[in-house]
This record gives structure tokens, sequence and C-alpha cells, in this order.
């Protein structure tokens, strides 16, 4: 596909998930929701519902993930550098991801983000917005979204901030949703009801 009209969600889970078991032998993406959906498929599921082409990153040694992401529809990718923060793994799915117009940047712990939100944030990325940011209640939230415009500024990104800093220093179209998803993440295990 060209660069022109090929949008590419890429999925954002390679975090350890220390908060949720700081022992670290639960993984939360592979944690069951209500729906009976892994919190990473149920994550993915919504974005591939928007676009076909979804890539998810991980890290290494957790093919149960890998395997459910692939079982989804994603192209998975692992980053060995994953443990160095969430933009090692951001700025690895850029590299791995091919040419495109621009991306949607979700997290694969956050599964309630509604597929109309993700629809609204790729209408404006195609009518020529830089960077897209959900808007719920006056807050901003999760997934962002980016034009191929913005890749040189996403791969010099490091630490574990992924892509916030551009947010503040370039300017942001705001999507207004009524969607509380955006600000509805997977910490701890209480969260999962």
């Amino acid at each position: 596909m060209t660069a022109s009209g090929h949008w590419l969600g890429i999925l954002l889970a390679a975090g350890k998930g220390s908060r949720f078991d700081a022992s670290g032998v639960q993984n939360k993406l592979m944690q069951v929701l209500p729906s009976g959906e892994a919190v990473a498929v149920a994550s993915a599921r919504n974005l591939l519902a928007v676009l076909p082409d979804v890539l998810a990153v991980t890290r290494p040694a957790t093919p149960a993930l890998e395997h459910a992401l692939q079982a989804a529809g994603c192209r998975v990718q692992t980053c060995a550098d994953a443990g160095q923060g969430m933009a090692a793994s951001l700025v690895h799915g850029l590299q791995q991801g091919g040419d495109c117009a621009g991306w949607i940047i979700a997290l694969g712990d956050m599964p309630y983000v509604q597929q109309s939100t993700l629809q609204a944030m790729l209408q404006a990325l195609r009518a020529g917005a830089g960077i897209v940011l959900p808007v719920h209640e006056g807050k901003r939230g999760n997934p962002v979204g980016f034009s191929s415009s913005y890749l040189p500024q996403l791969l010099a990104l490091s630490g574990d901030q992924g892509a916030r800093s551009l947010l503040k220093h370039y300017p942001v179209t705001e999507v207004d949703v009524d969607d509380a998803g955006i600000h509805r993440d997977i910490d701890l295990p209480s969260d999962l009801e």
C-alpha cells in the first residue's frame, strides 16, 4: 500500500504490569475481562475493527500473549528493548510497521476504548490533522494518533513517557467523544471488574 492511504494501528503490549502483579507472575494483558476476552485481545479487536492492519508490540518471553494477539488478527513484533520503556516499544513498532500515512497508537491495557472513538480519530487524521487525541468531559485520554509527518520526532523518543512530550510541543487536534474508556486502563486486579 502507498503512504497516502494506509493507516496503521500500533498496539503497545510490552509493559511489565508491575502495578498489577509486582511478582511478574500474572501478565495483566492476559487476564480475562467480564466479556470473556483477555485484556489485550479486547484492546486489539477494537483497534482492528477500525484499522485492518494492526501491529502489536510485545516484550520477550510472552508466547501466550503473542499467540492470542496473532489469533485476533494482529501482526506481532517482539521488542528486545521493551525494558527500556514505552518509547522503545513505540519506536520498534514504527520501524517495523512499514510505510504509512500515519498511526493510531493504542495501549494493550485499555480494552474499553470504543470503536466509535477510534473511527472519529481516524477521520480527523484523514482530514489532515497531524496529532489527534480523544477528549471526554474535558480531559484528554488515549489512544493518540499521528500523521507520518511526525515520524522523525516519534523515532527520537526515549524513556517511559511514550509520545507525551510531543503533545506539549506541537498542535493537537482534540476529538470530543462520549467514551469514558479513553481514561480507563487495567492497572490493578480490581480494574478487571
